[in-house]
């Protein structure tokens, strides 16, 4: 049967429920509440085939977005089927969940609606017509609900059936620019906000106002913008000792608003000879979606409901399903394995600034069970490898840089600028300073770190030992490359001997808030850890091991920084804005440590050199070696950068072999002769 047909039959068949009822009344309620919403999509669809959309004033189009994601905001969640609580409480914890997770899956025709993808929406409606079609047929030959395993076993078949046109589409949007529907929204009429619309992703001030202020920007401002970017992207080939003539696209993720920028980053790519891709993060349990979105996004109409959905995999995942999932992977991948040897690797541009929200750990949300935790790290492991196969690490890059939006407050143009400023400092002013601070660790064998004010760190990192040390560096010196801003050296620490105690007392990964966070390494790995988020120890625990160990029982040290960038600091501080910098800037503010894979995570065999000609050996830990022998014990696939600021750092000293301390910075403040800059922003603004 052809798409057009099943849809039509789909739609037409949803209209009808509308006018039917079930005896159970709180679950007619639900179904016609998802009819209502379905139909309301199919209009949508037939509303954007038929050129409606761009023709609409902002008016019509600020409603009809309005309509799409009312029901999941924080004022309307409280009695919203995609709340588990809610959910549960009407129709008990089995059904009350499965019809949950359909709540939120049906979702994922909002953006395939605008995108067009009539197949994607009919496999929706199916799955809402064949989980209706169970209880109105239970209820005529007996009066009851379906069993709670037929719906699962729906929604089973579902995933199953269609993961791997899912993965295969999603590998396409990745790796070929000729999926252009995002491209051609960013070289359409910029001129006008009401294209912000066209994308079908939630729209707010926040996101019209961005615009508003980037369209006001100087033309040489906006520009300097985007080639700090592109820039950034190129010189992390070259640093990392990659080709960049090899590749021919270059992912370019972002979020609505910035597309001003992003279409003069468009240009710049090109003038290299990459082309973009540009693809929207998931929406739907086929695609992965998560907490963490990948791709281009808008507004998060609500970050409770991403939170409370984030496990929805758990009602039907088993082994089974991993293998299917990892089988769709590596048919895309052969399929599109051209285009997979000249991608480059993405450019993000993040966002941050938006107002804290504290989430709720939900009792009736699904969660995965410590057997399905255990798949979902293999599978990640799997994944992970099966990428680099086609996708090598050692031949991509990437970069990353950071702006603030509206939301973040009243100071918004004026904090915009300051970031502007600190995206694009002078690199070569931190190099000579980093250097310094180089030279002085390259004489150690560990680094002490101490906190102050209340932060209880005490950490021993161990490093690599030089056999050459005219010729060989333990850190890589971090200028504007991969992570803008500037300001950072890092290393791989040696696991063996590193040990002791990380702590924070506040601090955003991920978007998610930990207050008092505390990790316990022995050996360079995790071994207790926990946070005051929660009353409860328990949830607290879970809450970092979902969060920060991705399920894993443990995690090692895949990564010690020293951040040197003083003047994001104290831009921060001046704003009052240092609970919502993000990481990317926020690890250039104190000394940083990452739980997780190295910096060179599958790249560990190319040879990389500092400004000053030294190679870095320092690429690999004692995890990261085990790739020669089993590359799925080697890599954990995640990398959180956790910062100390520089108010909680009371010491980060260099341990020599002869046992001689040397400071490097003392209660906050650089004293290494040479990085006396580094505190003049500090003295500047009388902080410290």
């Amino acid at each position: 049967m052809m798409v057009e047909e099943r849809f039509l039959l789909a739609k037409e068949r949803i209209r009808e429920i509308q006018g039917e009822e079930l005896n159970a009344s709180e679950y007619g309620q639900y179904f016609h509440k998802e009819a209502d919403f379905l139909s309301m999509i199919c209009e949508v669809y037939r509303f954007v085939s038929e050129g409606c959309l761009r023709e609409c004033g902002m008016e019509k189009l600020q409603e009809i977005n309005d309509k799409l994601y009312s029901d999941i905001l924080p004022p309307n969640y409280s009695v919203c089927y995609g709340n588990p609580d809610y959910a549960v409480k009407c129709f008990g914890e089995e059904y009350g969940q499965l019809l949950c997770a359909l709540y939120a899956e049906l979702r994922s025709t909002i953006p395939l609606a605008f995108e067009q993808k009539l197949e994607d929406v009919t496999t929706r409606l199916e799955l809402f017509l064949e989980i209706y079609g169970s209880f109105v047929c239970e209820q005529e030959e007996s009066g009851q609900l379906p069993q709670a395993e037929a719906i699962r076993e729906s929604f089973y078949y579902y995933i199953n059936d269609y993961t791997r046109a899912a993965f295969e589409e999603k590998l396409k949007n990745m790796l070929d620019p000729g999926s252009d529907f995002a491209l051609k929204i960013v070289e359409g009429n910029l001129s006008d906000p009401r294209y912000l619309y066209y994308y079908g992703e939630y729209v707010t001030e926040n996101e019209l106002r961005t615009w508003e202020h980037l369209t006001s920007l100087p033309k040489e401002t906006l520009q300097k913008m985007a080639d700090t970017y592109t820039e950034g992207y190129r010189i992390g080939f070259e640093v990392g000792n990659k080709d960049i003539s090899k590749k021919k696209t270059v992912n370019i993720r972002y979020c609505l608003g910035f597309e001003p920028m992003i279409r003069l980053a468009v240009q710049n790519f090109r003038k290299m000879g990459l082309e973009p891709t540009i693809y929207r993060a998931a929406s739907s349990l086929l695609q992965g979606k998560g907490m963490n979105r990948i791709g281009y996004y808008g507004a998060i109409p609500n970050k409770q409901y991403d939170f409370d959905h984030k496990d929805d995999q758990a009602l039907f995942l088993d082994k089974k399903l991993v293998q299917v999932r990892l089988e769709a992977w590596r048919e895309a991948y052969e399929k599109y394995k051209e285009e997979a040897a000249v991608f480059g690797g993405p450019a993000v541009v993040e966002v941050f600034g938006e107002k804290p929200f504290e989430l709720k750990e939900k009792p009736q949300a699904v969660h995965l069970s410590e057997s399905q935790q255990k798949l979902t790290v293999e599978y990640m492991a799997a994944a992970g490898q099966l990428q680099n196969q086609y996708i090598k690490g050692e031949e991509r890059s990437f970069t990353i840089i950071a702006f603030p939006v509206p939301e973040i407050g009243e100071d918004f143009p004026q904090i915009f600028d300051e970031v502007v400023k600190i995206n694009t400092l002078d690199y070569q002013l931190y190099q000579r300073m980093q250097q310094v601070i180089i030279d002085t660790l390259d004489q150690g064998k560990y680094v002490l770190v101490k906190g102050m004010n209340g932060n209880r760190t005490n950490l021993k990192v161990m490093l690599h030992t030089l056999t050459d040390s005219q010729k060989q560096t333990n850190f890589e010196n971090c200028v504007a490359d991969v992570n803008i801003p500037v300001g950072e050296v890092f290393t791989s620490p040696v696991l063996a001997g590193t040990e002791g105690t990380l702590h924070v007392s506040r601090v955003y990964l991920n978007e998610l808030e930990y207050r008092d966070i505390m990790l316990t390494f022995s050996d360079g790995m995790v071994t207790d850890y926990t946070c005051k988020n929660f009353d409860s120890e328990e949830a607290n625990r879970k809450y970092i091991r979902d969060n920060v160990l991705f399920h894993h029982e443990t995690l090692p040290l895949g990564e010690f920084a020293i951040g040197t960038n003083t003047t994001a600091f104290v831009a921060a501080r001046k704003f009052g804005i240092e609970d919502k910098l993000p990481i990317l800037i926020a690890e250039k503010t104190g000394p940083h440590f990452a739980v997780g894979d190295t910096c060179y995570s599958h790249a560990e065999e190319v040879v990389v050199y500092n400004p000053d000609g030294k190679e870095i050996i320092a690429r690999d830990n004692e995890c990261s070696l085990k790739r020669k022998e089993d590359a799925l014990s080697a890599y954990f696939n995640c990398h959180t950068d956790i910062t100390i600021p520089y108010d909680e750092l009371g010491e980060v000293s260099v341990v020599t072999k002869e046992e001689a301390v040397i400071p490097i910075i003392v209660e906050g403040r650089f004293v290494l002769p040479g990085c006396e800059e580094l505190n003049l922003p500090l003295d500047k603004e009388g902080v410290l």
